[in-house]
């Protein structure tokens, strides 16, 4: 924290990777200012204390896709038999608690498959098969409100049905996941025969639209070396771009101020996620 480098600016113009909830966990409160690289952006509290992430400093990171791509010939051309496919641990705690009520209300229900993954390479390829024959992947919160998941159903041809309250997602200002994912409300999911009935009210027409662009989409999700245009790396680093207009703001303004000026910009435009029950 002595350092000239983070001195001249209170460490904004730095970035940390704290990929996992509990990353430089001891060290937080004196790092808070940097840009953070995080998996996911929990606002309840349960793994970020108030202020120390929020969108507007921040960016939100893929999870390795743990299958294999399905490209277009596959993703648009195999017989997708399964209307709803889940597969992982059923039961999980803080906000994924909404899986044991998913598992309740959607047990029995006609085309819809509900399993307790496994790990390993069994495990793997039970999920690779069962997202390949689905038209839709159930993404409930887990411990955090995101998972690997969400990216396997991507680059699998899986529309994700995002049940996840408090979700943020990767590249939100650059990618609108409204045209790939469904994204409905835990109140909503867990009505009795709310969402089996609400998927398949999705048209042919919207479905097929939503397959054609997780084949456009799923690049966004797949990390590479050397790195892609478009690719994971390079939205990173385009997210970070339209962060520096606000570094300059708070760096400026540090230098500038007199002891009689506010310390601190009151300047607040974080808000939580809301979900919306429409495709």
């Amino acid at each position: 924290m002595d350092q000239p480098a983070w001195k001249r600016s209170e460490g904004r113009d730095h970035i940390l990777p704290v990929h996992h909830p509990w990353s430089f966990k001891s060290v937080r409160k004196f790092m808070k200012n940097a840009i953070w690289l995080l998996p996911d952006m929990d606002s309840t509290g349960n793994w970020y204390k108030p202020g120390q992430v929020y969108l507007e400093k921040d960016v939100i990171l893929p999870y390795v896709a743990n299958v294999d791509l399905c490209d277009s010939k596959c993703s648009l051309d195999s017989k997708r038999t399964t209307l709803l496919f889940f597969r992982g641990r059923l039961k999980r705690n803080a906000g994924g608690k909404i899986r044991a009520k998913l598992v309740t209300e959607l047990n029995g229900a006609k085309d819809v498959i509900i399993e307790e993954g496994t790990a390993g390479k069994e495990g793997k390829a039970a999920a690779q098969i069962g997202m390949r024959k689905s038209i839709f992947c159930l993404n409930p919160a887990g411990d955090t409100p995101s998972s690997a998941r969400l990216f396997d159903a991507i680059v699998s041809g899986c529309i994700p049905v995002i049940v996840s309250d408090e979700l943020e997602l990767p590249f939100e200002g650059i990618l609108d996941y409204r045209k790939i994912a469904v994204f409905v409300s835990s109140s909503d999911a867990v009505q009795p025969g709310w969402l089996v009935s609400f998927l398949r009210s999705i048209s042919p027409t919207q479905i097929r639209e939503k397959q054609m662009n997780l084949v456009k989409y799923s690049r966004h999700f797949l990390y590479s070396h050397p790195a892609l245009p478009m690719g994971p790396e390079d939205l990173v680093w385009r997210m970070i771009a339209g962060k520096l207009v606000n570094i300059k703001l708070h760096l400026r303004r540090s230098q500038r101020v007199v002891k009689e000026s506010r310390s601190v910009c009151t300047c607040d435009c974080r808000r939580p996620n809301s979900t919306n029950p429409t495709p």
